[in-house]
């Protein structure tokens, strides 16, 4: 998209905020970078260049707008619609891996050399690794300097920085303000922060549909570890430095979001998964042509344009509780989740609420007693399978999952069909182009609609509806009156 210049020029000369996040545009005289949807009168095109990530535009030495904060945009849909290796290693940047475990790290994870991501990344995006996940630590040390009362010198270990010189130095290169100028123009917050909670704003593109999204996670809650409470999604959240409690209630330009940490480095991971939870990357304009354009779908996009697919904060869980799942009502398949956590999960204490534990993790699972589960043995040995698979690395599911390769593993274990393969794909791998054509639900509203009813004359029928056949799924589900459909109260 940055290549093609006239069609940035219009979309910078309209505000089109579509855009924001797909391209960044840097004003030569200024030597300021903006999203294309900048309030500020546009410049002249000829100061204008086009980049591809905010990393780029700090590279070549422009800084952020303090007005359209384009550090803040939502993250560009075109990572999670591909599946190649350069999109999963900006996912996995994006999960704050390269701060974690540098960027050799990053090329284990994904098969590459370290020379190999340096080049990759230059020519897709820019900036290399390094630049990616700099630019990250620098939007992480904004959120903590301008929401919380932690120190500074605290904040600058807890975004990832090496140093407090490398964080005073990137702030000021970014931002143009000090790490202390950035903290006095924040506005005050009128009460006390509570010591480890965090308040902020998740943007998306608009529109965004909020019923079957938090319908959804409402409806499969897992007690103990999720729960809808005052008009939020609540769920407890394991994280690399330790454990969290995530809030995100849907408002109408953005997603309110306050996250409870034991240790403030998880943040860029937690604000991370988060997103991916809610697909608040994707790009429901695109989406949302694509699917309208087939006269049978239309009408239920012109109902409830904006329909997200949602996803999981933890792949793992996410596919033991498909497992759990299979052939069961909603309500069974949260009693069998419920009866694990409270055996295998790990206790936390939630004083805003009823949350009590994290869910367990697969090598917690993976020495389970089978009698103790209360199920048919088939499904006994699917679960066992699944969970032994993913303690021992067999199996692994993620950012840096190859999605076709994960299909392929998952199909060799026992008990698993594409039902429950592709459901894990749509929801635990980030697929947007996963179908579910043998779904009961979706049998029913296709042919409710007047499409074919068999998986297979449906499957040849959704080939114009790709690459997003899984926002396809909700659209066709939202046509029940089960209570994943609805916005709870």
């Amino acid at each position: 998209m940055h290549t093609q210049t006239e069609r940035c020029v219009r979309a910078v000369q309209s505000k089109d905020a579509r855009f924001d996040g797909v391209f960044f545009t840097a004003v030569r005289t200024t030597r300021i970078y903006c999203r294309p949807s900048c309030p500020a009168v546009p410049p002249k095109p000829g100061n204008m260049e086009f980049h591809p990530s905010a990393a780029s535009c700090q590279r070549a030495g422009f800084r952020a707008c303090k007005r359209c904060r384009p550090d803040t945009s939502p993250g560009s849909p075109e990572w999670n619609v591909r599946a190649d290796a350069v999109a999963r290693a900006v996912r996995l940047i994006q999960d704050g891996v390269v701060d974690r475990e540098g960027v050799p790290g990053l090329a284990r994870r994904l098969g590459w050399s370290t020379r190999q991501i340096e080049r990759q990344l230059l020519a897709e995006l820019g900036a290399g690794p390094l630049a990616l996940a700099r630019a990250q630590r620098a939007q992480t040390a904004r959120v903590l300097v301008e929401t919380t009362a932690l120190p500074l010198g605290e904040i600058a270990f807890a975004a990832g920085f090496s140093s407090i010189r490398s964080f005073n130095d990137t702030v000021r290169a970014v931002f143009a303000l000090t790490p202390g100028e950035l903290r006095a123009r924040a506005a005050r917050p009128a009460a006390p922060h509570t010591p480890g909670t965090l308040t902020l704003r998740l943007p998306f593109r608009a529109p965004l549909e909020p019923s079957n999204l938090f319908g959804h996670l409402a409806a499969t809650a897992v007690p103990g570890v999720e729960e809808w409470r005052d008009g939020a999604y609540r769920r407890t959240l394991a994280l690399p430095y330790g454990h969290g409690i995530a809030a995100l209630a849907p408002r109408p330009d953005h997603i309110a979001c306050r996250l409870s940490l034991t240790d403030p480095r998880d943040l860029t991971h937690a604000i991370s998964r988060c997103r991916r939870l809610l697909d608040l990357d994707a790009d429901p304009v695109a989406v949302d042509d694509r699917l309208r354009a087939d006269p049978l779908l239309a009408p239920l996009v012109g109902k409830a344009p904006g329909r997200r697919v949602p996803g999981t904060v933890d792949p793992a869980e996410f596919a033991v509780r498909a497992v759990l799942g299979q052939q069961v009502s909603t309500a069974a398949a949260r009693t069998h989740a419920a009866r694990l956590v409270t055996a295998h999960g790990v206790p936390v204490e939630d004083p805003e609420g009823g949350l009590t534990h994290l869910f367990p993790t697969p090598e917690a699972l993976a020495g389970l007693d089978p009698e103790t589960l209360a199920m048919p043995r088939g499904r006994r040995t699917t679960l066992l399978g699944l969970v032994t698979a993913l303690a021992d690395g067999t199996l692994a599911l993620g950012p840096a999952a190859d999605r076709a390769e994960t299909r392929a593993r998952l199909l060799a274990l026992p008990g698993f069909g594409p039902w429950t393969t592709d459901l894990i794909a749509m929801r635990a791998l980030g697929d947007p182009d996963a179908f579910l054509p043998g779904d009961l639900g979706v049998r029913r509203a296709a042919e409710g609609l007047g499409l074919p009813g068999t998986p297979a004359a449906l499957t040849a029928r959704s080939a114009d509806w790709s690459p997003w056949r899984a926002y396809a799924v909700q659209y066709l589900w939202a046509t029940g009156d089960h209570p994943v459909n609805l916005l709870p109260a």
